[in-house]
């Protein structure tokens, strides 16, 4: 597993050598753009809208726009003297909490962090974490960025996971539109949280699995060997249904358990005639 990061984690004055591999991968698939004519792949170039001039690498600086059209210029060689104090390669733990303190919102990449000698430290901060049910809050420096990043134990390893700073996760009370109260039947209520019941199962990741992309892999070797591919379009259940309760209904018994006949509803005993007493 390709190592991106060396450094150490830090807890007190206990000092931890580790290495930083990435625990997830993108899987999605990456098309080149090519001239129709000719499949050749595009050249992307670089061009001053106002100099109407091909600009070099080394012709480039970085700009902060602080109004339409105006920038402030901040050279390399200051941005690097700003990360000298911060770039010494540790991941400082300063706090431990409870991991069900930190909402999902706030999570970003996860890491694997294998030690790079000092296994007896590593193992020591691992049983710490687990004995204690909490995580660590660390600070890292990762690609010119301060990650504010938590650590805790998955499956026997110390994982790294970077979370967003609180300024980087939008108020949800600017999402547009939020109805302010639920305007819903306790019928309505009741037959939805049996709908969830129905469909609650125990999280199995290996059951989910990407179908689109599959699919575009399957177009793309069929291409490659010259097979037709024939897609069957699956019909789409009936959607014109304004009642809540005849989609709750309707869901309910799309997902009900095959093979398992619901109990017959007892009949009422006929009422008895004139003619019968």
């Amino acid at each position: 597993m390709h190592t991106m990061w060396k450094g150490s984690i830090s807890f007190g004055l206990v000092n931890i050598p580790v290495k930083l591999h990435a625990a997830t991968e993108d899987k999605d698939i990456k098309f080149r753009s090519l001239h129709e004519k000719c499949h050749t792949p595009i050249k992307y170039e670089k061009i001053c809208p106002s100099c109407k001039q091909e600009v070099e690498a080394k012709e480039i600086v970085k700009g902060y726009e602080v109004a339409k059209g105006k920038f402030v210029v901040v050279e390399e060689d200051e941005l690097k003297e700003l990360k000298a104090g911060s770039e010494e390669k540790a991941v400082e733990i300063i706090d431990f909490i409870k991991l069900q303190e930190i909402d999902p919102i706030y999570f970003n990449k996860s890491y694997y962090m294998s030690p790079d000698g000092g296994g007896k430290a590593y193992g020591l901060l691992r049983k710490a974490l687990l004995e204690s049910e909490k995580v660590g809050i660390a600070k890292i420096m990762i690609r010119s960025k301060e990650q504010l990043a938590v650590i805790r134990v998955f499956e026997n390893i110390l994982l790294m996971e970077t979370i967003h700073y609180p300024d980087e996760v939008r108020k949800a009370s600017e999402v547009p539109n939020i109805p302010s109260s639920d305007h819903v039947s306790k019928k309505e209520i009741d037959t939805a949280i049996m709908l969830i019941d129905q469909l609650t199962t125990t999280f199995r990741p290996d059951q989910y699995r990407d179908d689109y992309r599959l699919k575009v892999l399957e177009l793309i070797e069929a291409k490659r060997t010259g097979k037709e591919l024939v897609t069957v379009k699956e019909k789409a259940p009936a959607t014109e249904m304004n009642d809540l309760m005849a989609a709750l209904q309707a869901s309910i018994d799309r997902t009900k358990p095959k093979g398992k006949k619901q109990p017959a509803k007892k009949r009422k005993p006929a009422a008895k005639t004139a003619e019968t007493k």
